[in-house]
């Protein structure tokens, strides 16, 4: 018996010491029912062997009757002979003869197998519940790199060299770990990079590549605010070092989002609230980006509406881990691309232990009537806020069709900032907008905002260079 399966040998052997309440508990995910052997026998126990072990009833139908079977020891033999020379690498499932109701059904069991996946002339399945999935290239790929510890993302990029990393963002990133202090990482980005095997005998490997590339690999996000699901209102696409698309779509899905004011304290200081949790959005944007499958072509997609977000992520769901699974707050994560998750956990971005959705849960728990939601869809996995009412300050909810955060302590107070971030341009066109910052006491990200908004209403413009230019007044 293999010894790293989910199921020990004291689980078949108090299963079968009972085998009517095993059998009145139905087919599942580690038990299925066949009157006869047949090709689609050795199917389920391909199927057993590529996830957690299963046991194969032979003698019993699909609805729990048990009918029972007639062939002696030669036959069994066969059986288990046909399974050996079907299956690549071989598996031989053992077999155990049982009465039943005054019936004789043989038991094949199958422990999960240490490399995966086994395939049944050419194809490989999977147990999925109850029932038998027929993987994917992809899937197949995803299955053999689990069973061999391995990520695709620590594989050598194709043809590709050291010099192809820009290695001032190798710098950057260092730094940023040791200031972090999870790691220490010597300061040489070429030793640093071999320290975390992203670099092999001058290889640069996929994870290394997608996070530090000088070219543009063509990993794509595309964001889009949407009216409906077909009317567009802008759209934007994003690619580059994945750490620049990070920070980009973050800062680009919060110029698309409202916020409302609060006005606290002797001093009127204002506190801002935007429409999502920004920390939960950024761990969904982190989620998608690091764990999508860099091996499809699809991209990934963000949609804003009205009252939603939804984040498209190519790649299901990694691993044995379900949706339910993820509802809860005890669910064993696993990772698709380790070193780039690795990458994200040294920078602080990012948690080790899969406690990502968790927070979310927790991020949202301020917003009365928010809903944190995920499914799989098709080859991908969508996640999504939505919600029907909204703050307007920290105490108080009311419904969006009133308000869409744009009640008249937020208008009021972004002409105000219109109108001086205008004065200060006037004042001095080549003023940086930490200067604008400063000097109106208003966040980085809210002034970014305002001045989007400008631009886009053609009040002001920006020429030349972003350290040596300047602001130019429209209007």
């Amino acid at each position: 018996m293999y010894k790293n399966s989910l199921i020990k040998d004291s689980d078949y052997k108090a299963w079968l010491s009972d085998l009517k309440e095993l059998i009145a508990q139905g087919e599942g995910l580690h038990v299925e029912f066949k009157t006869s052997f047949n090709h689609e026998a050795i199917v389920s126990l391909c199927a057993f062997a590529n996830a957690e072990g299963g046991m194969l009833l032979i003698g019993v139908s699909n609805d729990g009757n048990v009918v029972g079977i007639k062939e002696g020891k030669e036959s069994i033999a066969v059986w288990i002979n046909e399974v050996k020379n079907k299956t690549e690498p071989s598996i031989v499932p053992d077999a155990d003869v049982r009465l039943c109701n005054g019936k004789t059904i043989v038991v094949l069991s199958i422990k999960e197998f240490p490399v995966k996946p086994i395939s049944l002339q050419g194809r490989c399945y999977k147990r999925i519940k109850n029932s038998n999935h027929l993987l994917s290239v992809s899937e197949i790929s995803d299955v053999y790199l689990q069973s061999m510890q391995y990520s695709w993302d620590a594989y050598p990029y194709p043809q590709a060299v050291a010099n192809d990393l820009n290695w001032e963002k190798v710098s950057a990133f260092i730094a940023k770990v040791n200031a972090i202090g999870r790691f220490r990482l010597p300061n040489e980005p070429q030793e640093a990079l071999t320290k975390l095997r992203m670099l092999k005998n001058g290889v640069p490997t996929n994870a290394a590549m997608i996070l530090f590339s000088k070219e543009n690999l063509l990993y794509n996000v595309h964001i889009g605010r949407f009216k409906t699901p077909s009317f567009i209102i802008a759209d934007k696409m994003l690619n580059g070092n994945l750490y620049d698309v990070v920070e980009e779509a973050m800062q680009t899905i919060i110029g698309h989002l409202n916020f409302a004011f609060e006005i606290t304290g002797k001093t009127t200081q204002r506190t801002e609230i935007p429409e999502y949790p920004l920390d939960a959005i950024r761990e969904v944007l982190l989620n998608t980006l690091i764990h999508r499958d860099y091996k499809s072509s699809t991209d990934v997609q963000i949609k804003i509406f009205d009252q939603k977000i939804t984040f498209f992520n190519p790649g299901g769901l990694y691993g044995d881990i379900t949706e339910a699974e993820l509802r809860t707050d005890e669910y064993r994560a696993s990772t698709r691309n380790k070193q780039i998750a690795e990458a994200f956990y040294l920078t602080h971005d990012i948690e080790k232990y899969g406690s990502g959705f968790i927070r979310v849960r927790q991020a949202i728990a301020d917003y009365p009537t928010m809903v944190f939601d995920f499914r799989g869809l098709g080859d991908g996995f969508v996640s999504e806020f939505r919600y029907t009412q909204q703050k307007t300050d920290m105490g108080k909810v009311v419904p969006v069709g009133e308000s869409k955060l744009q009640g008249a302590n937020n208008a009021t107070a972004s002409i105000k900032y219109a109108d001086e971030i205008v004065e200060l341009i006037k004042a001095n066109p080549k003023i940086t907008a930490v200067q604008m910052s400063n000097n109106l006491s208003i966040s980085l990200i809210s002034l970014k905002r305002i001045i989007s908004q400008l631009q886009k209403n053609k009040i002001i413009e920006r020429k030349g260079a972003r350290k040596t230019g300047e602001w130019i007044f429209l209007n």
